[in-house]
């Protein structure tokens, strides 16, 4: 599938704040069609110079009576209706197609949240797939429903209470479900999205990762100059490593990378990494020591978003300072600075609604972008802004980018900082956890299962607990594992340990991480948690 063919075949999600939003690019997207998100206020030419096949009304925490409520610009549905395009709505975006045909939505008596069971009530449109009668479950989650549906919809699926839970208009192309499709919890989802997007809109598959590669290409040397040098933070993770790899690719030896040793790594990492890029990469890079620097700064500093920030600043003012000094060496200034930002980092880093750029709610912000200055001398260059994290390791494996930096598991831009809750220049805090850390992943190596976990840390707890070691009375400290399995870090859940396992890590660490006595496990899923504690 040539790249004329992949856009013409684009599904656009527009945008209306879930949580879930981006689980439908990513869904799709493992269906081998290329999917974009857009704000669902984006003006209307923004979204028809994408020149989608068909666009996806997410779901979202509003209520289409409130008067704030964001709605897709006028002119959309003459629009889609002009141009033959296919439209779903999601929860939202289901009651926000009845409204404003003129159908009626009101505030629902039966409210319904999380796991419930539909009835097919007519084999055709979304369900033709379907026998009347079938039930399936779905995951809910609304306070509005539609009641009366505008002219030439009709009801092709109920909830066991009689709630309306999908609709069709076939002739105009329009369909809504009042669940979400996306989502694990509704084991029957994804069937119904392939059904309607192969079947009902004639959707042809072929976009691939091979795709990505060859239009970033493009896109990095469109962007940079033929003379321009651009600089590369590097972590030793996965993502920085495959967008330096990428971004080498394209303009050879004009990529001068830099690692930062900010004093908040794992355990030894400065000396693995540095000794990786070399030998496995061949990646020119240089190693800057500014332990001191990030650790004075971030002295007292207990709220994370505040702590986020200040390494975000401290990270392009090195950047800023490395930048000068390559000027002076190559007499020529660098222009732009690589981040191996990712579509989930970008999500989670939305604004809340009123600010004019998204109605997402804000669950933190990520240093990648939460963090630069508005005067930041480089420009950015972020080529795997739109990738999730398994297409960014299916990337890098076609680039060749050595098999044990794409297993390796994610590490916050932030580092440790965001796994000592509270002010992490106090007292040993940091090496306490460092020590911990290792441990416990070298265990999960041992054990055969890292491969199998997304992401596995300890977490220092600030809170001092007694206990009884060498025959002593101790007050010391907690550290808490967290590891999680999930498919693109935007839902997770925890994993579940052999109980030996468990036993036996917890005895180790106690034993030989001098102030620790006590280690708990954190069995929370995202939602309602995120994966990192700050």
């Amino acid at each position: 599938m040539d790249a004329q063919d992949v856009k013409s075949n684009v599904v656009l999600i527009l945008d209306f704040g879930s949580q879930y939003t981006h689980l439908i690019t990513r869904r799709i997207r493992a269906l081998n069609v290329f999917s974009l998100c857009v704000n669902g206020t984006s003006s209307l030419k923004s979204i028809t110079d994408l020149n989608p096949r068909v666009i996806i009304l997410s779901g979202g925490p509003h209520s289409v009576h409130a008067p704030d409520a964001p709605c897709f610009p006028p002119g959309f549905i003459e629009y889609v209706e002009a141009n033959k395009v296919h439209v779903l709505g999601i929860c939202y975006g289901l009651q926000l197609l009845v409204q404003q045909l003129g159908g009626e939505v009101r505030v629902g008596e039966k409210q319904e949240y999380g796991r419930m069971e539909i009835a097919v009530e007519k084999s055709a449109g979304l369900f033709g797939y379907k026998n009347v009668g079938d039930w399936q479950t779905v995951w809910m989650s609304h306070g509005d429903e539609a009641v009366k549906l505008p002219e030439g919809f009709e009801i092709v699926a109920r909830s066991k209470q009689g709630i309306v839970a999908a609709v069709e208009n076939p002739t105009k192309r329009l369909y809504g479900l009042q669940y979400h499709p996306e989502v694990t919890h509704s084991p029957e989802g994804m069937e119904t999205l392939k059904y309607f997007l192969f079947d009902i809109c004639g959707i042809t598959a072929g976009w691939k990762m091979q795709d990505v590669l060859d239009e970033e290409l493009k896109v990095i040397t469109n962007t940079v100059g033929p003379t321009d040098h651009v600089i590369c933070a590097l972590s030793g993770g996965v993502d920085s490593t495959v967008a330096a790899t990428l971004v080498h690719k394209a303009i050879g030896d004009r990529l001068h990378c830099v690692f930062v040793d900010n004093g908040l790594l794992r355990w030894q990492e400065r000396e693995r990494v540095m000794q990786t890029f070399e030998s496995d990469l061949h990646l020119p890079v240089t190693c800057v020591d500014a332990v001191d620097q990030f650790l004075s700064k971030l002295k007292g500093v207990t709220e994370p978003e505040k702590k986020r920030k200040i390494i975000g600043n401290e990270f392009i003012n090195i950047f800023d300072a490395f930048a000068h000094d390559l000027e002076q060496k190559l007499g020529t200034k660098p222009a732009y600075l690589v981040q191996g930002t990712l579509y989930p980092d970008v999500i989670e880093s939305c604004p809340p609604p009123g600010s004019g750029r998204t109605h997402s709610h804000t669950i933190k912000s990520h240093h990648n972008v939460g963090g630069l200055p508005k005067d930041m001398k480089l420009k950015l260059i972020e080529p795997l802004k739109l990738l999730f994290k398994d297409e960014v390791r299916e990337l890098g494996k076609i680039m060749g980018v050595p098999p044990a930096f794409l297993k390796r598991h994610p590490f916050p831009g932030p580092g440790l900082a965001v796994r000592v809750p509270g002010d992490v220049t106090l007292e040993n805090r940091l090496d306490i956890l460092r020590r911990a850390d290792e441990i416990f992943i070298q265990a999960i190596k041992d054990a055969g299962i890292y491969d199998a976990i997304w992401q596995a840390f300890a977490v220092f707890m600030p809170v001092l607990t007694v206990g009884v070691q060498g025959d002593q009375r101790t007050h010391s400290y907690a550290i808490t594992l967290r590891a999680v399995t999930s498919q693109d870090g935007m839902t997770a859940d925890w994993y579940y340990f052999d109980h030996k396992f468990l036993a036996d890590l917890s005895t180790k660490i106690c034993n030989e991480v001098p102030g620790v006595n006590r280690v708990l496990l954190d069995i929370t899923s995202k939602p309602p948690s995120t994966i990192e504690w700050e």
